[in-house]
């Protein structure tokens, strides 16, 4: 009698139309059959070797989907035992209420965090850079672009933007950009943040290691010191899997229920 894990794999299709890498859409049919109830945890997943005989792929391309896999909670591997469904997977609750870097937020859960710079620079500001952050056409800013990890997962793509004057020596930073300011006397104490939900595109998924097209909380901020002076502008993708964004509303003084 066959197991749940391999009913998973013999019934796949991984649907040739998807324009995803087959690693990908390995994840995806693992992803889906945790959802669907197909797979519960403790269930025994067949041998990468299996796997590839069965799905006709290469032993590295399952190996590399079952790598993520296990990065990321969905299946752990036993030695000498074998592959599993594993438990909860990591799911972060995110309130809106509160102005914290993502190394603080991270920190707080008890998660070790790590950002990978895709890119840095500093360059005149673009019109909506200088829009949003009320600078002159002229004046220059510091560009971040970093892939942020909680417990060696990919949580979020960040592009942030900062007026040079506030952050004068980039390579002052070694983690949280927040620090940095605060070691310039620049830490914002508030923020206008905006919200809504996007499809991820080639590149945004494939840094994020899920499929294209895949929900995300796009967040646009822009912090201010006291004196009212912006000196954030940053938008940033969360994983739509990984995070719920949460408010707390109290009923006003005026009102009644």
């Amino acid at each position: 009698m066959s197991t749940p894990g391999q009913r998973v794999f013999k019934a796949a299709d991984l649907n040739q139309a998807d324009d995803a890498p087959l690693y990908m859409r390995i994840k995806k049919l693992v992803q889906e059959a945790k959802a669907s109830g197909d797979l519960r945890e403790g269930d025994a997943i067949p041998s990468e070797r299996d796997v590839a005989e069965i799905l006709h792929v290469s032993r590295v391309t399952v190996r590399k989907a079952f790598s993520e896999l296990v990065r990321e909670g969905s299946l752990t591997q036993k030695r000498g035992s074998g592959t599993y469904v594993g438990g909860q997977e990591l799911r972060l609750e995110q309130p809106l209420s509160r102005l914290t870097s993502f190394t603080q937020d991270m920190t707080l859960r008890g998660l070790s965090t790590r950002s990978e710079v895709l890119s840095q620079q500093t360059a005149i500001a673009t019109p909506e850079e200088s829009l949003k952050l009320s600078l002159s056409p002229t004046e220059r800013v510091s560009r971040w672009k970093r892939l942020r990890f909680a417990n060696g997962v990919p949580m979020a793509l960040e592009h942030a933007v900062f007026p040079e004057r506030f952050l004068p020596d980039p390579a002052a930073v070694q983690g949280s950009l927040y620090a940095a300011l605060e070691s310039f006397g620049n830490r914002p104490v508030r923020a206008l943040q905006r919200l809504h939900a996007v499809a991820l595109d080639v590149e945004e998924a494939s840094l994020l290691g899920v499929a294209v097209s895949s929900p995300a909380l796009f967040m646009e901020r822009i912090s201010y010191l006291p004196d009212g002076r912006a000196v954030e502008f940053t938008t940033s993708h969360y994983r739509g899997d990984l995070y719920d964004f949460v408010a707390e509303l109290t009923l006003a003084p005026d009102q009644t229920p």
